[in-house]
């Protein structure tokens, strides 16, 4: 533990050059009087350390001294090598850096650490992105690497999910971040520190002006507290539904998963029938409906009325398409297509093809086009308009309305939504 310590404290001082007693001690999570007694102690040992007293003092070691690769457990050695992520890395311009560093630390090493780390590298891949999702093109992310390592202002032209849709940017980059195999920059514009998707990076230029970075600006401690406060955000409202037994076993396979932990920690006794009613968080009444349709006739919407309204819209919708079509290849569902017998708008089309949505305006009029997504946390990741689009899409397709004559419906299946309009 002590030699461990020591290791520590000398490479702190290797790294970072002077460091006060406190800054030591809070690194190493000791006493300051601990950190005394190591400093006595590698100074017995030989290693050239000194003190610098005043308020601006602190220990430093000697100039030029550098210490060698030798602290290192078998167990440290490897997990050297599982840190190598060759895709990303790739990605980033750095592959061919990252495999000659990778040689040379082998090299350094002495023979069973290097045969440890051979085996665990044998034995160990990370793959970083989740399942069925293809890669991103992400061109502009060299160019994005290279102004947060260069400390240059960046300008970008960038695809957000709001009105304007296209805008430009000149920000202070601080950083990228790879998260379940997307790329973020995290940058500074307006004095407000944010992200992008550089997926969505349109254009871009490093430009000569110096980028600025917040006093004490930590990248890992920002991303963590803006993820947390980003998920917090995302599930607004809540959806009351039955659901079967094969629903609530298959939900960890297609909700995310806050969405599953609530419905199971909520589902209720079963019935008579071995069905279950529980609460489903949902960003939004168009997020709940596009997701709760996945199980089909496996779930029963409850509440809220809006939300149950538009399955009974879609059940209509569906029984309507699936019905024998006419000689023009319309479906009809109604003498003319337009009011059932309740005097409602009809979910059929006439001979001329129109449709009319029953529920909320999802279904194209004619030459409409009608374009459907996969959830609006997608596009708003937090609501700012700027750093929209945390996952992409959770790969779902769902059929929520009937092309009207000369309209199109598109399903967006894990891509980017083009609806501009904000959330619910």
């Amino acid at each position: 533990m002590r030699a461990g310590r020591l290791v520590s404290l000398l490479l702190l001082l290797q790294a970072r050059g002077r460091m006060t007693a406190q800054a030591l001690a809070d690194e190493l999570e000791v006493s300051v009087r601990t950190v005394y007694r190591d400093v006595e102690s590698l100074g017995a040992a030989g290693v050239p350390i000194y003190a610098d007293r005043g308020p601006t003092g602190g220990y430093q070691l000697l100039d030029g001294y550098r210490t060698r690769l030798t602290g290192l457990t078998g167990a440290e050695a490897g997990t050297l090598f599982l840190a190598g992520m060759p895709g990303p890395a790739a990605e980033l311009g750095l592959g061919s850096l990252l495999a000659t560093a990778e040689l040379k630390l082998r090299a350094a090493l002495p023979g069973e650490l290097a045969e440890r780390a051979d085996l665990i590298r044998d034995r160990f891949h990370l793959d970083a992105p989740g399942w069925f999702r293809a890669d991103e093109p992400v061109p502009h992310l060299a160019t994005v690497a290279g102004a947060v390592w260069d400390g240059r202002r960046l300008r970008i032209r960038y695809r957000r999910w709001k009105q304007p849709r296209e805008v430009d940017r000149e920000l202070n980059p601080l950083g990228v971040v790879l998260k379940a195999g997307r790329w973020y920059l995290v940058g500074e514009w307006n004095d407000r520190v944010t992200t992008y998707r550089v997926t969505n990076v349109l254009e871009s230029a490093v430009l000569d002006e110096p980028a600025t970075r917040p006093p004490g600006f930590d990248l890992a401690g920002f991303w963590r507290e803006w993820t947390e406060r980003y998920e917090r955000s995302v599930y607004t409202a809540e959806a009351t539904v039955r659901v079967s037994p094969d629903a609530l076993r298959t939900m960890p396979f297609v909700f995310a998963p806050e969405m599953s932990r609530v419905a199971h920690t909520a589902a209720g006794p079963p019935g008579p029938d071995g069905w279950r009613t529980t609460v489903v968080p949902i960003e939004s009444l168009r997020h709940g409906h596009l997701e709760l349709l996945k199980f089909g006739a496996e779930v029963e919407v409850l509440g809220p009325p809006e939300l149950r309204a538009r399955f009974a819209a879609s059940a209509r919708d569906l029984a309507a398409l699936y019905q024998v079509s006419s000689g023009s290849g319309a479906v009809d569902s109604s003498a003319d297509g337009e009011v059932d017998g309740s005097g409602s708008p009809s979910v059929g089309s006439s001979a001329g093809g129109t449709v009319v949505d029953s529920a909320d305006g999802l279904l194209g009029t004619a030459g409409d086009e009608v374009t459907t997504g996969d959830g609006d946390a997608d596009r708003r990741a937090g609501g700012d308009g700027e750093g929209e689009g945390l996952s992409g899409g959770r790969g779902a397709a769902c059929l929520t309305g009937v092309p009207a004559a000369g309209g199109t419906v598109r399903s967006m299946i894990g891509s980017a939504v083009s609806d501009a309009s904000p959330a619910p």
